[in-house]
């Protein structure tokens, strides 16, 4: 141990520590300078950037010793001015969604504009290579450092007429100043921490040995085995469907399930070599693709589920046989896409502690609820002895939808009687959690001579991985949605979800209809040629609109499908001439450009999924939303509120935000499949407009163009004439509100019947995006010039988000077209599995198509999911239109593209 020296915020700071430390831990731990995240721990992600002597290091990577005697500069103690100007402009940006990496791309960036007061972004993407970002797809951030020294410009809108305008985030300070509480970043006092036993093997029988004798000898506190759960020892997010264990019994399913946890004093359990534990395993055989679990000889992973069958999902109408077999052109195809894992940047994290008989949980998430529902079950515990209170979500995308660690903590709390906390590793967090859906896709359209798409047929098999999860989900929401936005009478869509060894795959950002949709897309491509068409022209002349029906039956309204396209037109013509006039000289590098469209659906398949909003006013005069959808950087807690304060006609400014959590929030649902700005918009509108009509039964006013809450008084003016409510005169209710509204929506869906047939959406999202790719003729390399995407929205809430939304889409849709590719056991971490940096992402420009759904909150609709589905599909037709490659195996790696370079000569 060694005495350390550290000058932070013009303080000298001793510490005693190891010398080889890392700096990270010390900020943190030591010195809770908690804007310092740990993504990691290998200077991957770049979330720990501090400036020492003002110059940006990894802090992870960063023995304590080299910082003695020197200057640190955190997000919380840098200069002021510089900081708080970097703050305004990222606020007014949007540069910040979920907010883990904020802190150590604003300290990247400070280190560039004390040097550079006006960079140029080829200067902000060179100062800021170094951190990585999940959720934005860079633009944003990028604008905000260059216009960090320049006048603020923040819009405040006029009392309900906030919807439409660009305000800022309402829950972004804390993103950008340092202070958002994420998973790991609370901790109880006196907590131990729990680390998971896990298996080394895909597949494997195991017997546990004397673990009381290990935990004696190596000083830990408790071991928890699957003997301790009181409740029954499986979850799953479909109940019908539940089948993985919180920890396994005899047998273990994937690398890296859980058999054991271990309790005890961080210092001890921190250190502690798991290779000893006391397991005996077994190996058994395994399968790691959905052929091999689907092969006649695979060992069977469930009793119940034949050939390692989980679902299959059927969507079906007409005579598809006939219709290709009468078709003038026809297209067919085989496409694979692999395992993508959400790489978000902080890993999950959680505590737990007692709170009396209740049990609470403070952890990332996605869905309160359903962590609450499973958690009981697994803990033997009535659901009101479980609360769960959502920590920031550094990133989600749908895999923070299961849960993780919070029956472990449960698990651990209920067998120490003390608080608990425990943190992913990065290899721990992208070994265990879930995965986007492998896919093998066979499918054939045709079109008549007149270029009309007469019939398809597809089949989908998804490596569904070891454990239920949300295939049946995407089983069933590919055949939907297979055929895209397109009018096509006669089809046939089929899928199964196959079980294996490989990790569980869950939901990840469309459900599966990214992994469609490259089918569908390049095979319209190639419909197009052969039908002698131009490709947006084929797309303009097919898509669905206003009155179609689409193959599952259900006859659609508010389609902007032809708006987007139209929109793309200029576009694509100038495109086109700049990527000619590009080739005609270039002789190693060739340009092309693709197109591609996409709808999702909103909300669960054919299922209930509601959600509750509460409002109330207090005696004191506070206005409160009681909002339980959680926002994983998506913008809920801003959109829903903008939606409630219109409704009711108040200053946004006016209204707290409460929640989410499960002891004061109602069930806004899970924060996945677009559904929040849909569903939860739609409660929040009609809880506002019900408390507005509960306000005007106290003032025998019909109408409002004024509310103003004071100190004890809510005043009401409607023209001339004015009203005040003393609110201290009024009884309170149950939730000790004496003016509240609770108004519970949930979208009119139907069951589909055998052949699919039904109404599965009340509302559909579409759009349409051009991407512009260079290809490298000698390397095979491919980089991304533009993008262009036209999206309807409905009715756009909050424009800067949603251009977030989109911009953050395309980046994932970029990565799954180019380089993502997770290889079990071998691509967990960060080095090794790439996502996009600030350097791989394109300028975008986006196009907000407004067509109002009826049934959507004042016309919105969803965004979130279906930005990311055309940005492959584009960007594999542009590389063909560039090289002849077609691509049928996803990623395009330089390797594949010069393969299929070389089949197309």
């Amino acid at each position: 141990m060694t005495e350390i020296t550290l000058r932070i915020d013009g303080k000298i700071r001793q510490i005693v520590a190891h010398p080889a430390r890392r700096l990270s831990e010390v900020l943190r731990e030591d010195l809770n300078l908690k804007s310092v995240k740990v993504g990691c721990d290998a200077g991957d992600c770049g979330a720990c950037t501090v400036l020492i002597d003002g110059a940006q290091h990894c802090a992870c990577l960063t023995p304590v010793v080299q910082a003695d005697g020197r200057q640190i500069e955190t997000l919380e103690t840098a200069d002021a001015g510089l900081s708080q100007r970097l703050q305004e402009a990222f606020l007014d940006h949007g540069a910040a969604q979920c907010g883990i990496c904020t802190p150590g791309v604003m300290m990247a960036a400070m280190e560039l504009l004390r040097v550079v007061p006006a960079p140029s972004e080829d200067q902000v993407q060179e100062a800021l290579a170094g951190v990585l970002c999940r959720c934005t797809g860079y633009r944003k951030i990028i604008a905000a450092v260059m216009a960090a020294n320049a006048p603020s410009a923040t819009v405040t809108p006029l009392p309900g007429a906030s919807v439409g305008q660009p305000i800022r985030r309402l829950d972004g300070r804390p993103k950008v100043d340092g202070t958002e509480v994420f998973g790991a970043d609370y901790v109880p006092d006196g907590a131990l921490l729990v680390r998971a036993v896990r298996s080394p093997h895909y597949h494997a029988a195991f017997a546990l040995g004397d673990v009381e004798s290990w935990a004696k000898t190596n000083d830990v506190a408790h071991v928890v085995t699957a003997a301790d759960i009181n409740g029954q020892n499986r979850y799953g997010v479909i109940p019908p469907l539940a089948d993985q264990p919180a920890l396994a019994e005899t047998h273990t399913r994937y690398l890296g399930e859980p058999v054991a946890l271990v309790l005890g004093l961080p210092a001890i359990i921190e250190a502690l070599d798991l290779s000893d534990f006391p397991v005996t395993w077994t190996p058994k055989p395994h399968s790691l693709t959905a052929a091999e679990g689907a092969a006649k000889n695979a060992a069977q992973l469930h009793h119940d589920r034949p050939e390692n069958t989980l679902i299959r999902g059927n969507v079906s109408c007409g005579t598809p046989d006939d219709a290709l077999a009468k078709a003038a052109f026809t297209a067919t195809g085989r496409f694979e896409t692999s395992y993508v894992e959400h790489a978000y940047i902080e890993p999950e994290a959680g505590s737990a502690w007692m709170d009396g008989d209740t049990i609470v949980i403070q952890a990332c998430t996605q869905a309160p609820v359903m962590d609450q529902e499973d958690t009981a079950k697994v803990l033997g515990l009535s659901v009101d002895k479980v609360r769960i209170i959502p920590s920031a979500a550094g990133g989600g995308f749908g895999a923070k939808l299961d849960v993780s660690l919070q029956p472990l903590l449960g698990l651990a709390v209920l067998k120490s009687s003390q608080p608990c906390t425990m943190v992913f590793s990065r290899t721990e967090s992208m070994r265990t959690t879930t995965k986007r859906h492998p896919g093998t896709m066979e499918a054939t359209i045709g079109a008549d001579a007149d270029g009309r798409i007469t019939g398809m047929i597809f089949h989908g098999d998804f490596n569904t991985g070891a454990y239920a999860s949300w295939g049946p989900t995407v089983a069933t929401r590919v055949p939907v949605h297979a055929s895209g936005p397109y009018l096509t009478p006669n089809y046939r869509a089929t899928s199964r979800a196959v079980h294996s060894n490989g990790p569980t795959a869950g939901a990840f950002r469309g459900f599966g209809v990214p992994q469609a949709a490259i089918a569908q897309e390049l095979l319209y491509d190639e419909l197009a040629m052969k039908c002698g068409l131009d490709r947006l022209a084929f797309r303009r002349r097919n898509v669905l609109c206003d009155g179609d029906k689409t193959p599952s039956g259900q006859v659609l309204q508010a389609v902007g499908m032809e708006e987007c396209l139209d929109a793309l037109a200029v576009h694509w013509d100038r495109a086109k001439a700049d990527a000619a006039g590009f080739n005609a000289t270039a002789t190693t590098r060739k340009r092309g450009i693709g197109i591609a469209s996409c709808w999702y659906g909103c909300g669960n398949t054919a299922l209930p999924n509601p959600s509750t909003i509460r409002f109330g006013i207090t005696a004191e005069g506070r206005l409160r939303l009681h909002q339980g959808a959680t926002d994983i950087g998506q913008g809920a807690n801003t959109v829903i509120t903008q939606i409630a304060a219109d409704a009711l006609g108040i200053d946004i400014a006016t209204i707290e935000l409460v929640g989410p959590d499960t002891a004061l929030t109602p069930d806004c649902g899970k924060t996945s499949a677009s559904r929040q700005t849909f569903i939860t918009g739609r409660a929040a509108e009609a809880a506002g407009r019900a408390l507005k009509a509960a306000i005007l039964r106290q003032t025998n006013l019909s109408d409002t163009t004024a509310l103003k809450l004071g100190d004890g008084t809510l005043t009401v003016q409607q023209g001339s004439e004015e009203r005040t409510i003393v609110l201290a005169t009024l009884p309170r209710d149950a939730h000790g509100y004496v003016l509240s509204a609770e108004e519970t929506y949930d979208p009119p869906t139907s069951t589909l019947d055998e052949n699919g047939q039904g109404t599965p959406y009340a509302v559909y999202g579409y759009g349409a995006q051009i991407a512009e790719v260079e290809v490298d003729l000698k390397l095979g390399t491919t980089k991304v010039l533009h993008i262009t995407a036209a999206h309807d929205v409905g009715r756009v809430i909050n424009p800067r988000l949603a251009e977030g939304q989109i911009e953050g889409g395309i980046a994932q849709g970029l990565g799954l077209a180019l380089m993502e590719e997770y290889l079990p056991g071998q691509t967990e971490d960060l080095h090794n599995y790439l996502i996009p940096t600030i350097g791989d992402m394109p300028p975008v420009t986006s196009i907000l198509i407004e067509k109002p759904d009826p049934e959507g909150p004042m016309g919105a609709k969803g965004l979130g999911e279906h930005v990311l589905i055309p940005t492959a599909p584009a960007i594999l037709n542009a590389i063909r239109d560039a090289c002849g490659a077609k691509i049928t195996k996803l990623p395009a790696l330089p390797h594949r593209v010069l393969a299929a370079m070389k089949d197309a000569q």
